[in-house]
């Protein structure tokens, strides 16, 4: 179950987008958001699949990693897709069943929404594979470090983010083990019907939330035990240096959403 959750593992490659600076790669990640909601017609979300698949090939990861990223969230994708297609009555009536009506223009909404969410899913997952979760939460803090003068703890937030990313990994352990101990005694989640599938997987819930507070538990008083004060200066075993190669990162996704803007102007 592990092996097949993507989020939060890193990949290595050796690509010259890994080493870059995790701030720039945050702050290029809500360019890109910034950009696909922009995009509202074809030529633009083509402008954009065209930069991020770019993306992709040069981090040297296959691309399936990043459908495999995409994929839990495919039924999201199908709920845009069917509420855009079935609320939107723009342009030609192409399906009339009863109350249900299809217009072209709802249809080609549906499908550039579903694509949007696509793109964001998959092409943000480049953030977590070339950065490992320590160097990506250190980053979120370089980033959210501003926020302090207006009394928003940026440490509060980073640490939340740092913990939930290294308990991801062990929660899925956990359950894991108690679907090996179900199937020993019997329940196998692969060979049972859907509706028992769909049983067996609440019947995990009580376990697995049992484990994470103990384990929340353990991480406290361990963290206490070595007189951790959030808040107080801390050392750095990485240090974070901004380089030239970060700078054309973050500008890159300042000329996407050039591109998309003046597409939209073009076809306006």
């Amino acid at each position: 179950m592990r092996n097949r959750l993507l989020f939060g593992r890193s990949i290595e490659t050796g690509s010259w987008i890994h080493p870059i600076d995790p701030r720039a790669k945050l702050t290029g990640m809500v360019l890109y958001l910034a950009a696909l909601l922009l995009v509202d017609s074809w030529i633009p979300l083509l402008a954009a699949a065209i930069f991020s698949l770019i993306y992709m090939k040069m981090t040297l990861i296959p691309l399936k990693y990043y459908a495999k990223a995409a994929k839990p969230l495919w039924v999201l994708m199908v709920f845009i897709f069917v509420v855009q297609t079935l609320t939107v009555d723009e342009g030609r009536l192409l399906l009339e069943i009863g109350n249900v009506t299809v217009y072209a223009g709802g249809l080609s909404r549906g499908l550039i929404s579903a694509s949007r969410m696509l793109l964001l899913v998959s092409f943000t997952a480049m953030l977590t594979f070339t950065t490992t979760p320590g160097l990506l939460n250190q980053g979120l803090g370089g980033v959210l470090a501003p926020l302090k003068k207006i009394g928003v703890s940026a440490d509060r937030l980073t640490l939340m983010m740092g913990i939930a990313l290294r308990f991801i990994p062990t929660i899925l352990d956990e359950t894991h083990k108690i679907l090996k101990a179900q199937a020993a005694r019997g329940a196998d989640l692969k060979e049972l019907p859907w509706l028992e599938k769909g049983k067996l997987l609440v019947s995990l819930l009580v376990p697995v939330t049992v484990s994470a507070f103990r384990r929340a538990e353990e991480l406290v008083l361990s963290m206490e035990a070595r007189g951790f004060i959030i808040g107080e200066p801390r050392s750095e075993y990485h240090k974070l240096v901004w380089s030239t190669k970060a700078t054309g990162f973050v500008l890159s996704f300042v000329v996407l959403i050039a591109i998309v803007l003046v597409l939209k102007l073009v076809l306006t």
